[in-house]
């Protein structure tokens, strides 16, 4: 009995390690390399396989997930004799695992090396300076050359990025003096050029209100005159009116004895006006005759009333007698 049992131990584990050699789960994303008997039998996904026990090996356990791998630093010495201190960052997929296999020993190893030799002899071919703005160019370049070497180790290098461009500490600090002169030589450029405009705006401005000025005295001496000539010619014919008035006046009834009164009128103002601002005055013989001054004068008004009637009425056609 006790034979019987062991016999039957021994076959549960003999059971045991047979379904653990035989029955594989490959997980997402992976694939396995098989060798039978040494030799390569087959790739297998993702998914559950079953394995000849003993005769089936898996050999190699490859991710096919995209992965990064970290390029040391290293100096590069560029164009212009300067040396620089790179480093990047490689991302690569593989999308042959036999070749990943069995094409080269280690192809981590090798596509980190070729990248940092690729990337020594891009920097070289550019100045210091460049460096910087050719990034993009170094990268694709590097990428390039890649590419074209892992294809028969079945890797795909996607993209390839410059973390760091380390210039000697010397080199940096003239860089910097550089960057501050360009930027004080532009911080004054653009001041000049700032007061350059300003001037040019006062000196237009002030030329626009000197043409606005000029404009606007023009224009008030215009209506000036305007108006001066407006006040002339209604004095003129105001003045004409009243003369009109005054000859048609006289022809009335009254109109004679009016004008007396009102000659009378304006003499004795006139003479008050004489007494109150003269301290010696000469008064004329006939002063006491007021009234034969005003004859005189209507008598003057008199003669002057129908010349100017007779200037007036058109002149009877004469006949033959």
């Amino acid at each position: 009995m006790e034979g019987g049992f062991i016999v039957i131990v021994l076959v549960a584990i003999m059971a045991l390690v047979v379904i653990a050699k035989t029955a594989i789960v490959v997980p997402q994303q992976s694939a396995f390399v098989i060798e039978r008997l040494g030799r390569y039998s087959g790739t297998l996904d993702a998914g559950f396989h079953i394995l000849l026990p003993f005769i089936d090996v898996i050999r190699y356990k490859h991710s096919l997930k995209e992965a990064a791998i970290d390029i040391p630093a290293q100096v590069c010495i560029t164009r212009d004799n300067v040396q620089v201190g790179v480093d990047g960052v490689l991302y690569l997929k593989i999308l042959n695992p036999e070749r990943a296999s069995y094409g080269i020993q280690d192809y981590l190893f090798a596509i980190s090396q070729l990248a940092q030799t690729t990337l020594r002899s891009e920097v070289g071919k550019i100045d210091l300076d460049r460096t910087f703005e050719e990034r993009t160019n170094i990268n694709i370049s590097v990428v390039a050359e890649l590419d074209k070497a892992s294809e028969p180790w079945g890797v795909k290098v996607l993209r390839y990025e410059i973390k760091n461009i380390t210039p000697p500490a010397d080199i940096l600090a003239a860089m910097e003096k550089q960057m501050r002169a360009e930027r004080e030589k532009r911080a004054v450029i653009l001041t000049s050029e700032g007061q350059r405009d300003a001037a040019v705006n006062n000196a237009e401005g002030e030329k626009q209100q000197t043409i606005k000025a000029s404009e606007a005295r023009k224009q008030q001496q215009i209506n000036e005159s305007e108006g001066q000539a407006a006040a002339i010619l209604a004095v003129a014919t105001a003045t004409a009116e009243g003369i009109k008035r005054v000859a048609e006046a006289t022809q009335a009834p009254g109109g004679q004895e009016a004008i007396q009164l009102r000659v009378a009128e304006q003499y004795i103002a006139e003479f008050g006006k004489v007494i109150s601002h003269a301290d010696t005055i000469i008064l004329p013989s006939n002063l006491s005759d007021v009234a034969s001054m005003i004859t005189t004068a209507m008598s003057v008004v008199s003669q002057q009333t129908p010349s100017a009637q007779a200037k007036r009425e058109p002149r009877a056609p004469a006949y033959g007698t």
